[in-house]
């Protein structure tokens, strides 16, 4: 069986947080490979090495945002 990670897990080893990565998952940029329905609409997410693979290279694609005002 292949190891998986959770998605804040998965998160860090992209190196991106959580919240990034959850709306990642929504604009669909990436999914995982395992998706478990848990009920009420929600879905638990298992990422492999590759995909946090993928993750990476979608880090990598991403234009920087704003900066923040000091």
């Amino acid at each position: 069986m292949k190891r998986t990670y959770s998605t804040e897990s998965a998160a860090a080893k992209i190196g991106v947080s959580f919240r990034t990565l959850n709306r990642w998952l929504a604009l669909e940029l990436i999914r995982p490979s395992q998706a478990i329905p848990i009920g009420g609409g929600r879905t638990l997410w298992r990422w492999t090495n590759a995909d946090i693979a993928r993750g990476r290279k979608v880090k990598a694609a991403q234009k920087p945002g704003p900066k923040a005002k000091n």
